[in-house]
Order: C-alpha cells, then structure tokens, then sequence
C-alpha cells in the first residue's frame, strides 16, 4: 500500500482502466472507509451506489458523456440520503421535522455524501487503484439517471466515483499555492491579484506541455466558461422531483 503522504500528494483523476476486476479485499477497505466517514451530528445522510453492471454503467455514460464511467471496474454513486431517517421516524411514529427541506439540509447531505467521497478516493488510492470524480452525475441528466437506479424520495446523487487499475498515469496538475488556499487566522486582505496571475499562467503552461492531449486554456477563463455552462443545469428542479422542496 501506498503511505497516507503519496497517497494524497500523488492523487490525479484516472480516465483510461485496464480490463481488471478489483479485488475483494480492495473493495472492502474501500466500503469501510465510506462507512467511518465523519458526518453531521454521526446522522450519516449519505448513501452509495456501487455499479458493477457493464450495461448499466453504459447506459449512464450515455447520458453523461463521461467515458470513464463505462471503461471502469466499479463506479460508485455518492447520494444525499434522508429516506433512511425519514424511514425509521415514520417505524419509531416520531414526528420529522422538515429539515431535508432547507437550504442547510441539504447542505448537510451534500457534505455528507463529499466526505464519504473523498474517503473512497484516498481508500483507493492507497491500494493503487485509479480514481476520477464525475460532477456530471449529478448534473447531466439528473431525472434520468434518478429512474435509471432507482432513487426513493429523499435521496439525490452529489457525485460519481470511478475506480479501476489505471491504465496510464497522468501528469500531475498543478494545484493552487498554499498562500491563496491556507489563511492564517482571518481570510488575507492583501492584493491576492498577483497570485492568481502566476498560477493562472502556470496552469497555461502546463496545458501546452502535459502528455497525451494539450490545449491553450488558462484556468480562469477556463473555469468561467464552465460556471456559464453550469447556469443551464435545472438543479432546483431536480431536488424537488426527489422531494427537496426549499423553503428557508
């Protein structure tokens, strides 16, 4: 296995597998670690959804567009998840407060189901395997891929996880420094213009000059250009279908 230190400084996004199943008692350490994930008052609003069927794997890369959905062993789907206590208040008759219908709780499923996420990344990771999270699993087609496995009231997907043995290694992408991430004691009040610059420009850099395929983009433009593609997504509409309704 692999220390925690290359572990989390070595992680890149694998999109290409091998024909490899993954072992069982990769998967099971993978479980585990989702399972210990540290929730919001231990109340665990999460769920996942482990796909091992080719077909169906094919058919949400079909309406993902997401290639590595299909090519890889497993492909997990992390859900916000209040039928579980919505289930139990109704067994217990304990009157359930609308919770799962404010802002704040959804957040809660959503930072929940993102814990769970990272902890079967660095679960992975550890053992070798390739991992890449997909954001379009929520937001491509989420009424479709809702039917497609079924989710009850209650429950919404947050994020896809693809794992598989990697078939190539990915250079690794240049992160933001430490002094625009880490704030000491209160968020920096300085001109932070510079930095940006600097790292806009060396992610320009890097995309010329990678391996495999390169492109001209920065990292600004780059990122705006999906926030405009992302104000096309009806996310509101798709919490409610699955029994969100937002009211504070």
């Amino acid at each position: 296995m692999k220390s925690v230190k290359d572990t989390l400084l070595e992680r890149r996004s694998t999109r290409r597998y091998e024909r490899q199943e993954i072992s069982q008692s990769n998967l099971n350490l993978i479980y585990a670690a989702i399972r210990n994930t540290p929730t919001s008052y231990n109340g665990q609003q999460f769920s996942v959804i482990d796909i091992s069927d080719q077909e169906t794997k094919i058919k949400l890369y079909e309406l993902t567009n997401q290639k590595q959905i299909k090519t890889c062993n497993r492909f997990l789907l992390f859900c916000a998840d209040y039928n579980k206590i919505n289930t139990i208040a109704k067994a217990k008759e304990i009157e359930m407060p609308q919770f799962q219908h404010t802002v704040d709780g959804v957040m809660v499923g959503i930072i929940d189901a993102a814990l769970a996420m990272m902890s079967a990344v660095v679960a992975a990771e550890s053992c070798g395997l390739g991992t890449c999270c997909i954001g379009y699993a929520r937001t491509a087609a989420p009424a479709e891929i809702a039917k497609l496995l079924e989710l009850p009231q209650g429950v919404f997907a947050v994020c896809g996880l693809a794992i598989g043995v990697p078939r190539e290694v990915n250079d690794l992408k240049p992160k933001q420094p430490k002094e625009l991430v880490i704030h000491h004691n209160k968020y920096r009040s300085d001109d932070m213009c510079g930095d940006l610059l600097k790292y806009d420009q060396r992610i320009t850099e890097y995309n010329a000059t990678r391996s495999g395929s390169t492109s001209e983009n920065d990292w600004a433009a780059h990122i705006i250009d999906y926030y405009r593609e992302a104000m096309n997504y009806e996310m509101l509409k798709a919490l409610q279908q699955q029994g969100f309704d937002l009211k504070k």
